[in-house]
C-alpha cells in the first residue's frame, strides 16, 4: 500500500470532523425541529411515565433476544467460531458502530483483531463479513416486497412502500445476479473486481487517496471460498439472518402495544412495512447507527391518519424501541470489549492457526474490503 503524504491524513481528519459536526447538526434538527412537530414531547414523555415495570422488563426481554440472533448468524458465517465469542464480538462492534462516525468501518476492525485472538485467518474472517453483509442485505432488500404484497392481499398500499419495494427488488435483483457470476465463476469474480477496484481508486483519487491493489485477487480468493460456504451453509445463514431482522420487528411491534398503539389502529402489516421502509433508509449512513434517521422514518410512517394522542404513543414507542435496540448494547458492548481485553474469555481455537497480537486493528484498507461495512 502506498504511504499517504501529512497533507492527505489531515484531510482525512478534517473530514472525518465535519462528518461528525454534520451527523450532531442532523440529529439536533430532528429531535429539536421536526419530531416536536410530530408529537409534543410531553405527550410522549407522559406515555413513556405510564409504562409499568412488567412492560419495560419485558420489551428489554425482547431486544436482547433481538440482539442473540446476529450471534446465529455470525456462528453459521464463520465455521468453528462459538456462540460465546460470536456475543463478544458483536457487541463490542455494535457499540462502535452505534456511537462513532463511520463507525461501521471502525467497528469492522475491532471484530477483526478479535477474531485473529482467538486463531482466526484473515480469509475466513473478510469472507464471514462479507457474505454475512450480503445476506443481510439481501433481507433487507426483500422485506418491502413481502410487506407491500401482504398489504395487497389486506387491501391496503401505501405508495412510499410501493417505491420501496421496487427499489428493494432492483437491489435484490442486483446483488443476487452478481453474487451468481461471482460464485460461479473465479476468472469473472476477478474481472468484477478488477472493475470495482478501478472504479473505488477514482472516487478515491478525488479525495487524494491512495488507490486500491488487491481487489482482482481478493475478489477471486472471495470466489472459490463463498462458494464453498454458501453450498454448505446457504440454508442455515437464510434462517438465522431472517430470524435477526423480524426479531427486531418484533420489538417495534411490541413497544407499540405496550404504549397503548391498537391492531386497529396500526396493524401488524402496517408495522411491517414501515419497518421494512425504514431498514431500507438505514443503509444509508448519515449518523452513526442512523440515529435520528430511524426515528423520524418510524415516527412519520407509523402516525399517519392518527390523533395527536396516537401520534404521541407511536413517538413514545419509537423512542423506547430505540432505547432497547440502539441504546442498551453500548454499555454490553463495552463490557464486552473489556472482557476480551481481560483475556477473561477462554479462546478455545488452538487448531486454528498462529494467534495475532489482541491489540492490532487492522485498517479497511488492509481487509480489502473498502472503507464502509
Amino acid at each position: 500500500m502506498i504511504p499517504e503524504p501529512a497533507s492527505v491524513r489531515r484531510r482525512s481528519r478534517t473530514w472525518v470532523v465535519l462528518r461528525a459536526v454534520l451527523s450532531i447538526a442532523i440529529v439536533a434538527g430532528i429531535f429539536l425541529g421536526v419530531m416536536p412537530a410530530i408529537a409534543s414531547y410531553s405527550d410522549v414523555w407522559k406515555t413513556i411515565g405510564d409504562m409499568s415495570w412488567f412492560e419495560v422488563a419485558v420489551l428489554v426481554a425482547v431486544g436482547l433476544g433481538n440482539l442473540s440472533m446476529y450471534w446465529l448468524v455470525m456462528v453459521a458465517v464463520l465455521p468453528g467460531l462459538t456462540t460465546g465469542q460470536a456475543a463478544l464480538v458483536n457487541q463490542a462492534s455494535t457499540a462502535v458502530a452505534n456511537t462513532l462516525p463511520a463507525g461501521g468501518a471502525v467497528g469492522v476492525g475491532v471484530s477483526f483483531a478479535m477474531y485473529r485472538s482467538w486463531g482466526f485467518t484473515n480469509r475466513p474472517i473478510v469472507l464471514a463479513t462479507i457474505v454475512s453483509g450480503i445476506w443481510n442485505n439481501l433481507v433487507r432488500f426483500g422485506l418491502p416486497i413481502v410487506a407491500l404484497a401482504l398489504l395487497v392481499i389486506g387491501g391496503e398500499v401505501g405508495g412510499a412502500l410501493v417505491l420501496g419495494a421496487a427499489v428493494g427488488l432492483g437491489m435484490l435483483a442486483g446483488v443476487i445476479v452478481v453474487l451468481g457470476l461471482v460464485v460461479h465463476s473465479r476468472g469473472l469474480a476477478r474481472r468484477i473486481g478488477g472493475l470495482a477496484g478501478r472504479a473505488v481508486s477514482r472516487v478515491r483519487g478525488w479525495f487524494r487517496r491512495a488507490p486500491v491493489t488487491t481487489w482482482s485477487e481478493s475478489w477471486d480468493a472471495f470466489s472459490g471460498g463463498a462458494a464453498d460456504l454458501i453450498r454448505d451453509r446457504w440454508l442455515r445463514i437464510s434462517v438465522t439472518t431472517s430470524m435477526s431482522h423480524l426479531s427486531l420487528y418484533v420489538v417495534l411491534l411490541v413497544a407499540l402495544r405496550e404504549v397503548g398503539v391498537a391492531e386497529s389502529a396500526v396493524s401488524s402489516v402496517e408495522v411491517l412495512a414501515a419497518f421494512a421502509f425504514v431498514r431500507l433508509l438505514s443503509a444509508l449512513p448519515i449518523t452513526p447507527g442512523s440515529v435520528g434517521v430511524v426515528e423520524l422514518g418510524y415516527a412519520a410512517a407509523l402516525g399517519v391518519g392518527l390523533d395527536p394522542v396516537g401520534k404521541a404513543q407511536v413517538v413514545a414507542a419509537v423512542l423506547v424501541f430505540r432505547f432497547v435496540t440502539y441504546l442498551l448494547p453500548i454499555p454490553l458492548g463495552v463490557a464486552s470489549y473489556l472482557l476480551w481485553r481481560r483475556r477473561a474469555w477462554d479462546p478455545g481455537v488452538s487448531d486454528r492457526g498462529n494467534r495475532a497480537p489482541t491489540t492490532a486493528v487492522p485498517t479497511t484498507e488492509q481487509l480489502d474490503i473498502g472503507e464502509d461495512d
